[in-house]
């Protein structure tokens, strides 16, 4: 009789490289490379006791021998995998909540071409971090695992036009207007579900870089730094768009640049989903997480919603979506959550209701805004530092006579302005957030407290 073949562990060292606290991430394939992927399908497979697995991957180089390899590691435990192919991790979610199987997402988000990751769910959609499930499929790869008898199936499916409907479902599509449309998705997977979603739509849609290139040559698939807006909004003036949409590379988030061409903040696009929200289904609790802007806050409570504050991070806050029944929840990042889009986030549902509320508004996409754009902030302020936890005891100390709270890292109520400051998760890196009334007073308010760092 033939002995079954064993997938060998992985070492602890090399796990914790790439192990972070939503997802795997790490250099491919110098951190990520095959047989890690093998053991990881193998350790998920087991982590799940599932029937079958989806597997979806974004367009990057090493993306479909690192798919390969984690489909050989789950159907060595008997457990079939159900590849959907080229994917946006919100089509992903989609499956998994769709098939109402496990699922996992071969992509590295908006990091450099040399990189890849693993973003996984429980059945359903769910969300696994580490307080959720990650640590214990790291420890489970870091087992050997042994080969069953019988080998699971490998199929594939294309849910590409399931996921258009989907989404359609969040709008009503009799409401849209021919409203002019630019669309930078940088080379990612936008390039593939954005067709599709708008095909019958009576938008004139223009993308930028709709070709799917895991090099990405034109510039970085990450649209949170203002250098990677720069060709949207030359793009937005040139053919005068109503509004403009930068996606990042596996197309989970989206940025909105306004007719004027200015950035418009995670915040405020979060406040504006949110009343469409409101006002179609009712009042009801909304999150957001707890970088967000006063004015977001505001506007939920003005719109009839009951806004609850949230750390930062999808796992935290499709969990706390589910125990709170909300029906929507936003971050600063550019993440958008939906309960009827199984908790989870997707850029494009966020931008085809910005969309319909243009398209039933005689206003353009600033005057909407201007209402709730009430504040300065001073962006994420990253800072390498030695001991980001004695910092954050050092700064916490200085702000002592001002409210505090540890909802995630350290937020300080000064009243006419505010500021959290929370370490990376992945860097020995701190991240300032600080709004107030005006620029001047955010600019000030900042160096203060990067004075603390030294």
């Amino acid at each position: 009789m033939k002995p079954a073949a064993v997938i060998p562990p992985i070492t602890e060292d090399r796990l914790a490289a790439v192990f972070k606290a939503y997802d795997v991430r790490g250099l491919s394939p110098e951190e990520l490379d095959e047989p890690m992927a093998r053991a990881l399908g193998a350790a998920f497979a087991r982590y799940t006791n599932a029937a079958s697995i989806a597997i979806g991957r974004d367009m990057r180089t090493s993306g479909e021998a690192l798919t390969a390899a984690f489909a050989e590691g789950v159907t060595s435990q008997n457990v079939n995998v159900i590849d959907i192919g080229l994917a946006s991790t919100d089509l992903l979610y989609f499956a998994s909540g769709h098939l109402d199987i496990p699922a996992v997402m071969l992509t590295a988000s908006h990091n450099p071409a040399d990189y890849n990751g693993m973003k996984f769910c429980n059945s359903g959609a769910q969300a696994i971090g580490v307080e959720t499930g990650l640590n214990e499929i790291r420890q489970l790869a870091a087992q050997s695992a042994t080969s069953s008898d019988s080998r699971g199936q490998v199929s594939h499916i294309d849910l590409l036009e399931r996921f258009v409907e989907h989404v359609h479902s969040f709008v009503n599509l009799d409401n849209l207007q021919p409203l002019r449309v630019v669309a930078d998705t940088a080379n990612g997977m936008g390039g593939h579900v954005l067709p599709a979603t708008f095909a019958k739509l009576p938008f004139q849609l223009e993308i930028l870089y709709a070709e799917l290139d895991g090099t990405f040559p034109n510039h970085p698939a990450n649209p949170i730094q203002p250098e990677n807006l720069v060709d949207l909004q030359n793009k937005v003036l040139d053919v005068r768009a109503d509004v403009g949409l930068a996606f990042d590379g596996d197309a989970d988030r989206v940025f909105l640049v306004d007719e004027h061409a200015n950035p418009v903040s995670g915040s405020l696009t979060t406040a504006l989903v949110a009343s469409a929200i409101l006002e179609r289904e009712g009042p009801g609790p909304i999150l957001h997480n707890l970088i967000c802007s006063r004015a977001t806050v505001e506007s939920i409570r003005e719109a009839g919603g009951s806004p609850i504050r949230t750390r930062v991070g999808h796992s935290y806050i499709k969990a706390l979506m589910a125990e709170t029944g909300a029906a929507f929840g936003g971050e600063h990042s550019g993440h958008y959550y939906f309960a009827r889009n199984f908790g989870a986030d997707s850029g494009l549902i966020a931008a085809l209701i910005v969309l319909e509320r243009l398209s039933t508004s005689d206003a353009s996409l600033s005057s909407l805004l201007a209402p709730i754009d009430r504040y300065a902030n001073s962006g994420e302020v990253n800072t390498e530092v030695r001991n980001p936890s004695g910092v954050i005891e050092k700064v916490s100390d200085h702000f002592v006579e001002q409210p505090q709270d540890r909802l995630d890292g350290l937020t300080v109520d000064c009243g006419d302005w505010w500021f959290n400051l929370r370490p990376s998760n992945t860097e020995p890196l701190l991240r300032l957030n600080v709004e107030a009334s005006d620029g001047e007073q955010v600019a000030e308010r900042v160096a203060e407290i990067l004075t603390l760092f030294r």
